[in-house]
């Protein structure tokens, strides 16, 4: 090891390639990320086989790049951070196994991380790197399009194609510490595609330089994953992949309360208790352990969009308009919202509306249950605006500091990783080259 506070983080865990170099886990040098958007678009999700043969292909450019952009070489690296679960088990692997092998030829430790907490640890990074003060991050750059991208918030309003997205943490000293100006514990929020969980995080027992940090789980979805509620109502509605963006900017012209969507309080089930949510998620805490106001369920909500479809005879309405964005080289949601007429447009609008209620009334009524001294919100539908402006405006009538990464590190990212290797790495947590992938590994 040189000393130096490098490491190298490595993210592979669904459909995204991605490496960062952060210093001390607080500086990010630089961060690559290959998106695989557009080879999954046309089937309007994930597919396993595709997303490992393209994770092949880009893991050792988007290093390379890595390490370049933060004029770096391996040689001055401290440790290899790589996520190892939860995910898609070959995508894991392709990430794992490529890590293992740069640890192994560079002699320099090698650090299993959860993605789930690389999640988490993307609001702290993104904390640190910009100090106190408002934390609530903008929503510019939700037009960028799929391909390379080095991440961070300067390149927000670029198109397409590889983006400088700045690196504003730079000029910071090598001992920040990026929880400091956030009151802990924390209620972290991780929202996104493939997860829906509340944890009580706390920093380590034993000071901000030594030791993991520790989660306890609070509450999950039971079904469905926000974000993949998103993607299929999105689906639905003859819209592109991934959902949530394009049902981000088509809301704002819709009426979010024309159609009264809501969410039935969960009961408790003799027949399920004692017994793990039907979920792709993860291997988790038995429902009978969880309070039941502290659960999520997206699933009835989806199928109250298809009911409302069917009903209304939108149907033939929307696979004309997945037929018309598909047969456009590059479709944006200016082109989509030429095709949708005001029912689509209020229906989209209450959809979301009624979604973020959900999270924003659990999210902060857990907060308030345990304690909780700030709320983390991150993951990919983080990046949602009107979640952002809610649950700012409800965290600012509580008095309660809430924090979210910035819209570059909300989605699968590897300074996130990297920057939750840190802790491990002082406390010299370190994994064996006999690492394998975790497809349903568990935070708490």
């Amino acid at each position: 090891m040189t000393g130096s506070g490098l490491i190298l983080g490595i993210e592979s865990s669904c459909d995204e390639t991605a490496a960062a170099v952060v210093e001390r886990g607080s500086r990010t040098l630089s961060s690559v990320v290959a998106s695989q958007i557009a080879t999954h678009a046309a089937y309007g999700g994930v597919v396993p086989e595709l997303a490992s043969r393209e994770h092949l292909r880009n893991i050792v450019p988007i290093t390379r790049a890595a390490l370049a952009q933060a004029g770096c070489s391996l040689s001055d690296l401290d440790a290899v951070a790589v996520t190892h679960g939860p995910g898609l088990a070959g995508a894991l692997l392709v990430g794992i196994t490529y890590a293992k092998a740069l640890a192994f030829t560079q002699g320099i430790p090698l650090i299993a991380v959860n993605h789930l907490e690389g999640h988490i640890h993307a609001v702290l990074l993104a904390a640190g790197q910009q100090g106190p003060g408002n934390r609530e991050q903008g929503t510019e750059g939700r037009d960028q399009g799929p391909g390379t991208r080095e991440q961070g918030t300067e390149g927000r309003d670029q198109g397409p194609g590889n983006r400088d997205q700045g690196m504003e943490g730079r000029e910071q000293g090598p001992g920040t510490r990026e929880q400091d100006d956030l009151p802990m514990p924390a209620l972290a929020l991780v929202v996104s595609g493939g997860h829906t969980h509340l944890f009580l995080a706390r920093p380590p027992a034993v000071g901000t330089e030594l030791g993991a940090w520790q989660y306890t789980l609070i509450g999950r979805t039971l079904d469905d994953a926000a974000g993949e509620a998103f993607d299929k109502v999105a689906k639905l509605l003859g819209l592109g992949y991934p959902g949530g963006p394009w049902i981000d900017h088509l809301a704002q012209f819709g009426d979010a309360r024309a159609v009264p969507f809501g969410f039935a309080q969960i009961k408790n089930k003799v027949h399920l208790e004692g017994k793990a949510p039907r979920t792709k998620g993860a291997r988790t805490a038995p429902i009978a352990d969880l309070d039941r106001h502290f659960l999520f369920s997206f699933s009835g909500i989806k199928t109250a969009v298809l009911r409302y479809v069917e009903v209304h005879g939108m149907r033939s309405a929307c696979e004309a308009r997945q037929r018309a964005l598909m047969a456009m080289p590059s479709p944006t949601w200016q082109d989509a919202r030429a095709l949708c007429d005001q029912q689509t447009l209020d229906l989209i609008a209450s959809f979301q509306h009624a979604v973020v209620g959900d999270l924003l009334r659990k999210t902060f009524a857990a907060a308030e249950a345990v304690g909780a001294a700030s709320v983390l919100v991150t993951g990919g539908v983080a990046a949602n605006r009107e979640l952002r402006v809610r649950f700012t405006a409800e965290a600012a009538e509580r008095g309660l500091p809430v924090a979210f990464p910035t819209l570059a590190l909300s989605t699968d990212n590897a300074a996130m990783i990297a920057a939750a290797a840190w802790p491990r790495f002082l406390a010299r947590e370190f994994a064996n080259l006999g690492l394998e992938a975790d497809p349903r590994l568990t935070l708490a």
